[in-house]
């Protein structure tokens, strides 16, 4: 007998309450990934044999590995087809499928960890880092053996997130990378003064992997969830899934392959290059994740819904509503981030740290235009297209490998090329798959949709001269660190903040709408007085 979805659906979480969730998980996953590097950065130098240099270069083939042979199918392919069996009442069908996928690509992991255990060294002084010395080789592989593991781990947590995420379930899904990221600090500091040094960060990254795993099992809890020791080869869901994988697989790699691409220039331009490049990468990619994947990870499950529905118009209508919120996000966000990049680059090297925000300043472009691609590209993914935004990545990977090629040279700009190249690359990005998107749906950007951007762009003016004035009243001094620093760079961002919040009202926007009546929430609720 079916379960019928109607109790399910009645404990789901709203919209609302799940981005929230999300922002505020993520926010303080980044908040914990922000203070990883930061006290990885005071704990271990920059250059010498065991500098963080190989620390950064051992994630990038156990990452490379995941998001190429993995990744794509955890979300954008899965869930779409999970989201259909659980509309027509067949739970017993989405663990099969689960089953299915979690031992294929189980048995494809634990060949790629064997890859990376065996071929560490070579794999690491031929395509990450090639100039890395004897030493740093050495820690740089230890670290990448301890590592080997994690490609498994993170892939069955991926699917039994997808699971997780399309029963509506988000809060385990939440919640598990931050054991990640909080396994890792703890090593710093368990084998910062040891014999083991740096290299304990990789069995701090191995922990922290298998303590994710056991988090996001536990979501599974009421589920009736079953693991199947079987493979369903004549399914033809699962077939259209493996179908589908390999466009989606590809996209990710080619992004994987761009860092390693970057790490691999970054090296050849000297010693510490890597690091400083990873610091300000971390920095550029942190409000992307906070604003630009959380929101979209919150709301693909309803743009699947509205496809299986046969509501294109609630598709088209939801898809343009979350596209103007992100645009108006992400504004200020790259403000902010363009002129506090001399405070964040300070705030998380601990030291001077002129080559980060030099970096760091030609990477924010990146953060406004690849916060727009997390929701433009599930747009496709959830009409089942993984091939486009796969075409789109392999013509920006050409352009960036050229854009590095030519600007990341001492002749050129040095290492600073990377971050310009990586930002001309998000815009391609961008430009590209919108012309995709209005060509096949002529009226997608209707006139309402450019009318709320038009007025976005008159409030972001507004942000922007306030931004600078801010800037020019509290600039950042020589001596500027600790509490002092912190609170120069909390009154620049509230200010910056707060004005574009405030010229949004007066502008009518919708998007802060929902901001005043959370507030007016908050200060008018009751306060119980104990008798």
């Amino acid at each position: 007998m079916q379960e019928k979805p109607a109790a399910t659906s009645k404990k789901r979480m709203s919209f609302g309450n799940v981005a929230m969730l999300l922002v505020v998980t993520t926010l303080i996953g980044q908040v914990l990934g922000f203070l990883r590097t930061k006290i990885v950065n005071a704990n271990f130098p920059a250059l010498g044999p065991h500098s963080t240099d190989s620390y950064f270069a051992a994630f990038n083939i156990p990452d490379f590995f995941f998001y190429t042979l993995a990744a794509g199918a955890l979300g954008v392919v899965f869930i779409p087809v999970l989201a259909e069996r659980l509309h027509k009442s067949d739970k017993k069908g989405m663990w099969e499928l689960s089953s299915s996928l979690i031992n294929m690509l189980g048995i494809v992991m634990c060949v790629a960890a064997v890859i990376i255990f065996v071929f560490a060294k070579p794999l690491i002084h031929h395509i990450v880092a090639p100039n890395l010395t004897s030493q740093q080789l050495d820690v740089a592989a230890t670290i990448m053996r301890c590592l080997a593991l994690n490609p498994l781990f993170f892939t069955i947590s991926g699917i039994l997130n997808a699971v997780q995420q399309t029963l509506g379930r988000f809060f385990f899904y939440a919640i598990a990378p931050l054991f990640y990221n909080s396994s890792i600090i703890l090593s710093v500091f368990i084998f910062r003064h040891s014999s083991i040094g740096i290299e304990g960060l990789g069995i701090g990254a191995l922990v922290g992997a298998i303590l994710q795993l056991g988090v996001v099992c536990l979501g599974l809890r009421g589920t009736s969830f079953r693991w199947r020791p079987t493979i369903l080869w004549r399914s033809k869901d699962f077939r259209m899934i493996l179908r589908q994988l390999p466009p989606r697989s590809l996209d990710q790699g080619i992004d994987q392959i761009e860092s390693i691409v970057e790490t691999n220039f970054a090296r050849r331009l000297g010693e510490g290059n890597i690091s400083y490049y990873s610091n300000a990468y971390t920095l550029q990619t942190a409000p992307t994740l906070l604003v630009g994947t959380t929101i979209s990870t919150a709301v693909f499950p309803l743009l699947n819904k509205r496809l299986a529905q046969g509501r294109p118009d609630l598709f088209r209508r939801d898809f343009l509503r979350i596209l103007r919120l992100m645009i108006w996000v992400a504004t200020p966000t790259t403000i902010v981030s363009y002129f506090c990049r001399g405070y964040l680059a300070r705030l998380i090297f601990t030291r001077n740290a002129p080559e980060i925000a030099l970096i760091f300043g030609y990477l924010t472009p990146a953060i406004f235009f690849g916060t727009l691609y997390t929701i433009m590209s599930r747009w496709f993914y959830a009409q089942k297209d993984t091939r486009t935004p796969l075409f789109v990545s392999v013509f920006t990977i050409g352009l960036n490998i050229l854009l590095v090629s030519m600007w990341a040279r001492v002749t050129s700009y040095g290492v600073a090329g990377l971050g310009m190249a990586q930002s001309v690359v998000a815009i391609a990005e961008v430009l590209v798959l919108g012309g995709i998107m209005v060509y096949r749906d002529r009226g997608l950007l209707n006139w309402a949709f450019w009318n709320g951007c038009i007025r976005i762009l008159s409030v972001s003016g507004f942000t922007l001269v306030v931004g600078a004035i801010m800037l020019s009243l509290m600039p950042l001094g020589l001596h500027d660190v600790g509490f002092g620093l912190v609170l120069r760079l909390s009154v620049i961002t509230g200010v910056i903040f707060t004005t574009h919040l405030l010229v949004s009202a007066l502008f009518g926007l919708e998007e802060v709408q929902p901001v005043f009546r959370w507030i007016g929430r908050l200060f008018s609720r009751p306060t119980k007085v104990p008798y």
